[in-house]
């Protein structure tokens, strides 16, 4: 099999599954499962798809819309991926997962993250849509009275570790921010503080461009402008598409609405030379402000002053290049270890009575059980 010589070549990552997952995998194969990983990188469904090699078991893989406009669409699809639109009700795509989860032997990945956290150590709030879609399933054998089937919910953690010394790419790294946002270079200077200049400086750039950079801003803590940020920058992309605002809603979902808008817009226009009329905003920051809200949705201050490693460096570096560079998918910096542990399964058909009962609060239960799960198993591979 070549798909871990192309991964350590092409994506320069391999695969570290512990004795456990494998014997735990091993026991659940002939069973149903909707395995739930976090998803800190773009490079994540390479992993799990060289778990499905690991484990000799073919898998579906559940992913955005946006990965089937690329050139490998046909190839995604061979490897039994299908897609869904992010932020709405994908009717054929929930259909699609409810029967592909009644099918015995069933091994579905989805990311419930709904996207990159571009953060190694911690995952975001799960969504609560796979658990949903899960019971479902089961609610579908109770609707045509047969017996429950076990299917289970199998959290994942992913931790990468790079294999290197990384100094050298952080420096790196940092002088070409520094020389894309005309800083001045130091080299002999605390990587850290390099770092904080830099993010300052990308900070400012983006208050500027949405004219909320003013000296009492600059007076406030770091996360309180990046909260502050976030939320007007929401608020004002959903007024330019005369979306509701929706404050309580997760920031992704949010995003993913505005996204979709945008697109169906684009869509409508393809055949016109002239773009269209926005209102608060020019389409062009509209769709840079999408781009945005999703590479910083996670980012805080303090998130490498807690553990100042070389992957929480990169984490929020990539993020950086993303932004200043405009780019989507930065080379890799080295060859990563992608260490992988499943937790504890979820016998769905043992929570069935209790969703019954109260559906939503069963679902949003599991989903954040599943969320704390993965978060406990990274720890612990942050340990190693």
């Amino acid at each position: 099999m070549l798909a871990p010589v192309w991964a350590i070549l092409v994506q320069q990552i391999w695969l570290e599954v512990d004795t456990e997952t494998k014997k735990l995998l091993t026991e659940l194969r002939g069973q149903r499962l909707l395995i739930l990983p976090n998803h800190p990188t773009f490079q994540d469904p390479v992993i799990t798809f060289l778990l499905s090699g690991v484990m000799g078991q073919a898998y579906y893989y559940l992913s955005a819309l946006e990965l089937f406009e690329s050139p490998l669409a046909s190839f995604f699809q061979g490897l039994g991926v299908y897609s869904i639109r992010r932020g709405l009700s994908d009717r054929p795509s929930i259909a699609q997962t409810i029967d592909l989860l009644t099918q015995p032997g069933c091994h579905l990945v989805i990311f419930p993250e709904g996207g990159c956290s571009f953060q190694n150590d911690t995952v975001m709030p799960f969504r609560s849509g796979a658990v949903q879609l899960a019971m479902q399933v089961l609610n579908r054998f109770a609707k045509q009275g047969e017996a429950l089937p076990d299917l289970y919910c199998v959290p994942i953690a992913i931790k990468y570790r790079y294999q290197n010394e990384m100094k050298p790419v952080i420096r790196r790294t940092l002088t070409r921010l520094e020389q894309g946002l005309k800083l001045p270079v130091k080299p002999m200077a605390n990587e850290y503080q390099r770092l904080r200049t830099i993010s300052q400086r990308v900070l400012s750039q983006i208050e500027q461009d949405y004219n909320l950079h003013t000296p009492d801003v600059q007076q406030q803590p770091w996360n309180q402008r990046i909260a502050q940020l976030r939320e007007k920058v929401l608020s004002r992309c959903e007024q330019s598409l005369g979306l509701s605002a929706s404050p309580h809603e997760p920031l992704r979902e949010r995003t993913y609405r505005i996204q979709d808008m945008l697109k169906q817009r684009q869509e409508a226009l393809e055949s016109e030379d002239a773009l269209p009329a926005t209102g608060l905003m020019d389409y062009q920051l509209l769709e840079k402000s999408v781009k945005r809200l999703l590479n910083f949705e996670a980012i805080y201050d303090g998130y490498v002053a807690e553990k100042p490693t070389s992957e929480r460096f990169l984490d929020t570096l990539v993020r950086l290049e993303r932004e200043v560079f405009d780019i989507d998918q930065p080379a890799p910096k080295s060859l990563r270890k992608a260490l992988l542990k499943a937790g504890e399964p979820l016998n769905l058909k043992d929570w069935f009575e209790l969703y019954r009962r109260d559906r939503s609060a069963t679902v949003n239960q599991l989903t954040l059980q599943i969320q704390q799960e993965v978060q406990t198993n990274l720890d612990l591979l942050n340990e190693r």
